[in-house]
């Protein structure tokens, strides 16, 4: 096998030893099938493998690579039954994140205070360790014993069905360290969460009463949980010696700041009751849907006090529990962890809260208002985009609605209805625009990756605009109240985000993500019997592997020194990206019309040739010279798709980049036979700017067109027709307009209006020929349908029967930030 030294790949013999069995345990078949592909005969030999079956790979794995922290199981006892759960020790957890040599050049070790301008009256948000609560903690500690280092804790739990039959179900702890940027803990493959547990997740179901096994359930849930955190309890308090991945080593406080979860599990955490409020607030229920209420905090230390009488008889701990707010909950884990705040650890979640949330609520409200057949009808109608999903039948025939799907609606949602009448006699709908609008533009406000004080005010302004229009549901008798937990939430929301940074930093969608690899790959991995030890067993493997090969990439790399280089910076720009070969080679001038709808291809081709090579030239000269020029090729070469990566709108660093697509493909048949519509889509484009300004904000200086052919000339084209070649654009876009940008949005709704740019006569559409260089992105148009949608009207023609249409900002973060 080659020893260490001179070996990169040991334990492995070899690069091809290696690779198979990274495949074989992160992307291969199961263990009898790798193993039935090893004993074909010669396989083994002509491959040089130093293992003939899995379960030789499997002793390689486990016994010559470095450990990971173990599971182990743990029992305990409820009416007479005995559960099992499995879990890691944390500390090892937090200790095998921490000294991760792959995260050490971007981790943080201290708060910071980041400000927008130079006054440093601007604070802005974004990373945990931007948030107050770091501030506050870390002067907590300070003032205890000066030179500790805080490790923020953020847990998540949630649990999930495994299978679709037989009710197989899992409850994973997951657990992560707020010293990891949030960019790359929200990115599975590098591994920065860790599972901490399976909690056990029967039911209890031989307890026959209802409020005692709810009670069991919760007990059981502290239990497990107070046990699997018990090594933080003194951890936490005294601090404990860690090495960060550079080798540095620091007096470490490892604190729970967070927990992602749910409403009903928030509620579970933190013993609160159903229709409460689990983010400090002591209020009636019938206040839940008031915004400006006065309610009383909850205290923790309040809380704990309470629990501590636990002693003293029954009747006593349940009275000290209810004065305080909490279920009489025997020994919560949170009751012992030093520097916690469980009311405060409760974070806002996008995901639950707002689109499964008061977003599925408005979607339901809106459907009753205006009837679903022509709230169908519209979905149905809408231009295609390459941001949005098309619903051809509508979106009351949708069950069980995913998080996903709401998306897709919320990005339409508003368009649908703007002009939109009520059906009852003498209702005015503007205040249900007016309060649509402002619960579309919380839900997009509060997923900003970068949050400022400024940025928390349109926020508080979004939620505002809501509850002063929210009446109009009450008006048509839609709803009788607004007592929804969910809605009373998002009073929290800025708070949050002020403690712990933006919302992206403790999403539940990344805990539903993990589920994928942590709780339903590991349990197909299994025989589906005592699942639980093969799962941690599988999973282990797994992340040794995920090591190993992160150890294999730094060895390749020459080993580099491991240095901290604060939170990570890569800066991102415009990219525009077309393919390099064309769909269509040769495409005649009269086809570009027909097939394209091009139709003044060849002249507005010569006016932009004689434009370049004579910028000296007046309008009516190149419209004249254009006439008699005979261009010296007969066809171009089209291209059906335009590809755009987008940096942060906001101009932030480390914030994944937008997909975005632009689609100029004419009618087609498919494998099938039958005929695609053409798809020709609007985008957004320079209005005659050359700067190179690409994160620019707002309308100015943009203007909508349709893209009907992207295509580019030949080398020898190129040349006969421009003077000077070299600087001549190699691509272009046959655009027809629309008008230009008003200097402000339509009342109520907020979206730009445009219309069809028309010759003097009213007869041909506006159109001209630009550098593919000027699309800066796609555009989405929604119809103005007027009070009812035409029927004959589809989303393949609206585009063309359509002469007035509102500018979607609601398709992606960046068209938002710029279009509003």
């Amino acid at each position: 096998m080659g020893n260490a030294a001179n070996n990169p790949y040991h334990p492995f013999a070899s690069k091809l030893d290696w690779d198979f069995a990274q495949w074989a345990k992160t992307r291969g078949p199961t263990s009898t099938a790798v193993s039935d592909l090893l004993a074909i005969p010669t396989v083994v030999d002509k491959l040089q493998l130093s293992y003939k079956t899995s379960k030789e790979l499997n002793v390689i794995i486990d016994n010559l690579l470095p450990e990971r922290p173990r599971f182990r199981r743990q029992r305990i006892a409820v009416h007479g039954r005995t559960f099992e759960f499995w879990h890691r020790d944390p500390l090892a957890c937090i200790k095998a994140l921490y000294a991760d040599p792959a995260f050490a050049p971007h981790m943080a070790f201290a708060p910071q205070r980041h400000y927008e301008d130079d006054d440093q009256t601007i604070r802005v948000y974004n990373e945990m360790h931007t948030g107050k609560w770091w501030w506050r903690t870390q002067l907590t500690i300070e003032q205890r014993e000066p030179g500790g280092t805080i490790v923020p804790l953020l847990i998540s739990s949630d649990k999930t069905q495994l299978t679709l039959f037989r009710n197989r179900s899992a409850y994973p702890v997951y657990l992560t360290i707020g010293n990891i940027p949030k960019d790359i803990r929200r990115k599975p493959s590098r591994g920065a969460q860790i599972l901490l547990g399976y909690l056990p997740t029967s039911r209890l179901t031989h307890i026959k009463r209802r409020d005692t096994r709810r009670r069991a359930l919760t007990n059981v849930f502290h239990a497990c949980v107070r046990k699997i955190l018990a090594p933080l309890e003194l951890a936490g308090l005294q601090g404990i010696p860690m090495a960060s991945g550079d080798g540095v080593i620091r007096r470490c406080h490892p604190i729970l700041a967070a927990f992602v979860a749910d409403y009903p599990e928030q509620c579970l955490i933190v013993g609160c009751k159903n229709m409460e409020c689990p983010q400090s607030c002591i209020l009636d229920r019938g206040d839940l849907g008031s915004y400006h209420c006065e309610f009383e905090r909850r205290q923790h230390a309040q809380a704990v006090e309470a629990l501590q009488t636990i002693d003293q008889g029954p009747e006593q701990y349940i009275a000290a529990c209810e004065a305080a707010g909490i279920k009489p909950i025997h020994h919560p884990f949170w009751e012992n962890l030093p520097y916690c705040d469980i009311y405060q650890s409760i974070t806002p979640d996008v995901l639950h809260q707002l689109y499964q949330g008061m977003i599925k609520h408005l979607i339901h409200w809106i459907k009753k208002a205006y009837g679903e057949e022509e709230i169908d009808a519209r979905f149905a109608r809408l231009p295609p985009n390459h941001n949005l999903r098309l619903f051809s039948s509508g979106i009351s025939h949708l069950s069980r609605v995913s998080g996903q799907e709401h998306k897709d609606i919320c990005r339409v949602l508003l368009g649908v209805i703007i002009d939109l009448p009520l059906p009852q006699p003498g209702m005015n709908p503007t205040r249900l625009v007016l309060a649509t609008r402002g619960m579309l533009d919380y839900l997009y406000i509060a997923q900003y990756p970068s949050h400022s004080s400024t940025t928390l005010e349109y926020l508080d302004d979004a939620l505002n605009k809501f509850h002063t229009n929210k009446g109009i549901f009450l008006d048509l008798g839609i709803r009788v109240n607004f007592n929804l937990p969910k809605l009373h939430s998002l009073i929290h929301f800025v708070e949050k985000i002020k403690l712990f940074g933006t919302t992206d930093n403790y999403s539940t969608e990344a805990s539903e993500r993990l589920h994928i690899d942590f709780a339903k790959a590991a349990y197909r991995a299994s025989n589906h019997k005592d699942e639980y030890p093969q799962m941690t067993l599988w999973l282990q493997r797994r992340e040794k592997v995920h090591q190993h090969a992160l150890f294999v990439k730094w060895r390749l790399a020459g080993q580099p020194a491991i240095t901290n280089a604060g939170p990570a910076m890569d800066p991102r720009r415009f990219r525009l990206q077309i393919a390099r070969f064309p769909n269509a080679k040769s495409v005649s001038f009269a086809a570009a019309s027909a097939r394209y709808g091009a139709r003044h291809l060849k002249l507005l081709l010569a006016e932009f040739i004689i434009r370049t090579n004579h910028p000296a030239m007046n309008p009516r000269q190149v419209k004249q010279v254009a006439a008699q020029l005979n261009l010296p090729f007969r066809s171009v070469a089209a291209f059906h798709r335009v590809k755009f990566w987008h940096p942060d709108a906001q101009g932030r660093d480390n914030v994944p980049e937008v997909l975005d697509a632009i689609h100029a493909r004419p009618a087609y048949r498919d494998t099938q036979g039958r005929l695609q519509p053409g798809r020709f889509d609007t985008a957004l484009l320079d209005d005659e700017r050359d700067d190179e300004d690409e994160d620019r904000r707002g309308v100015e200086g943009y203007r909508v067109g349709q893209i009907r052919m992207v295509f580019g000339l030949s080398l020898r084209a190129n040349e006969a027709a421009f003077i000077n070649p070299q600087s001549a654009p190699t691509h272009f876009a046959y655009v027809e307009w629309f008008s230009r940008f008003a200097g402000a949005a339509e009342p109520n709704h907020d979206m730009y209006k445009v219309t069809r740019s028309m010759d003097w006569q009213g007869v041909e559409r506006m159109a001209s020929i630009v550098p593919v260089q000027r699309l800066r992105r796609s555009v989405h148009l929604l119809p103005k349908f007027g009070p009812v949608a035409p029927r004959e009207w589809t989303s393949a023609n609206v585009l063309d029967q359509c002469k007035t249409f509102y500018v979607n900002c609601f398709t992606d973060r960046q068209t938002y930030i710029t279009v509003y």
